[in-house]
């Protein structure tokens, strides 16, 4: 992702200051501070540094760890120095079911391929420091009833995941050009209010500034650059905003098409759940039928590319078709009649 190396560098950054005042016995000074912290001891100049270093103070408190300012010197109280409270930092003794374990090893592999896989893999190793019966990956996940039942491997592999979910943790608008459902993109001016993963897909949640109304937004059809466009924390998400609950209510509002399918055998997973499913002419491929949005069952398709092969309704086809074209043309013009879906 286009921001992943300048959010990585701030991670390191916050880390290391929280390191540096958890391994002093003493408050220190922001001097001492700026010495103790790669990063800081790089910025050009004291501006620059103390710039910094309010950005990260406030964000650290925001986070929910407990900075404590104090006076260098009660006599003169002219430095502040600061320190993390040990005793409000440190979590208490853990203490995990197996239940509880079998959930936390499937979370760490829905993030495996994401941007967060690398944190979700060192959480699980802590974890496992202190309930040695984390299972692996290659072990199934037991004991929980429904687990059957819940979509793992979900990707960011969108490369507006980052630009957006830190637009949504900063309150921050935003602008981008958007594809709509009928391949046409348009620029698209945004609050993000939220940021949440459905039925294989992550959607941001927002007010639409330029139509005036909340609006939902698939990432996979954001292109090109997410821009800030305002200041941080310059407007405000509703209290009731329940970003799963919208995602769901704005696509079972479609247009509700019988669809079937023809699927190629341990492929689909998505589209199996809830689908007629039977055995086809070809041993390679499963018949499916299934009840649903056009417009949502087409975005489901077109990310199968040649594994799914649409059969009826004429027009889940052609929209189909229409999607497949347009992804074709933004890329490369001249590039052949799309296949797959289209057979």
């Amino acid at each position: 992702m286009r921001s992943t190396p300048m959010a990585a560098a701030k991670t390191e950054r916050l880390l290391n200051l929280v390191i540096a005042l958890l391994s002093t016995r003493r408050a220190l000074s922001r001097s001492q501070i700026r010495e103790r912290v790669a990063s800081y001891r790089d910025a050009p100049n004291s501006e620059a540094f103390e710039r910094m270093f309010e950005r990260d103070k406030d964000e650290l408190r925001d986070l929910g760890i407990p900075l404590i300012t104090e006076e260098l010197d009660p006599y003169f109280g002219d430095e502040p120095a600061y320190r993390i409270d040990r005793r409000e930092y440190a979590l208490p003794d853990l203490e995990v079911t197996p239940e509880q374990l079998s959930l936390l090893s499937l979370a760490g592999r829905t993030w495996s391929q994401a941007a967060l896989g690398g944190a979700a893999v060192r959480a699980l190793r802590k974890i496992e420091s202190v309930a040695p019966e984390v299972p692996s990956e290659d072990e199934p996940v037991e004991n929980v009833d429904g687990l059957d039942r819940i979509e793992t491997g979900v990707s960011t592999s969108d490369p507006a995941f980052e630009a957006v979910r830190a637009a949504v943790v900063a309150t921050r608008p935003v602008r981008f050009a958007y594809r709509g459902r009928r391949g046409a993109s348009e620029r698209r001016h945004v609050q993000p209010w939220g940021i949440t993963a459905w039925h294989g897909h992550w959607y941001l949640t927002g007010h639409d500034v330029g139509r005036g109304e909340p609006r939902v937004f698939r990432l996979d059809r954001i292109e090109g650059d997410v821009t800030a466009t305002g200041a941080p924390g310059s407007y405000d998400i509703p209290d009731d905003h329940d970003p799963r609950a919208v995602v769901a209510s704005s696509l079972a509002r479609g247009e509700p098409v019988t669809a079937r399918l023809r699927v190629r055998q341990g492929r689909g997973h998505v589209l199996r759940r809830g689908a007629d499913v039977r055995a086809g002419d070809d041993p390679e491929w499963d018949v499916l039928t299934l009840r649903g949005d056009l417009g949502a069952l087409a975005d489901e398709i077109v990310g199968h590319g040649a594994d799914v092969v649409v059969e009826a309704p004429n027009a889940l086809r052609e929209t189909v078709v229409a999607r497949l074209r347009a992804v074709l043309a933004a890329h490369d013009p001249s590039t052949a009649e799309p296949t797959g879906a289209l057979a």
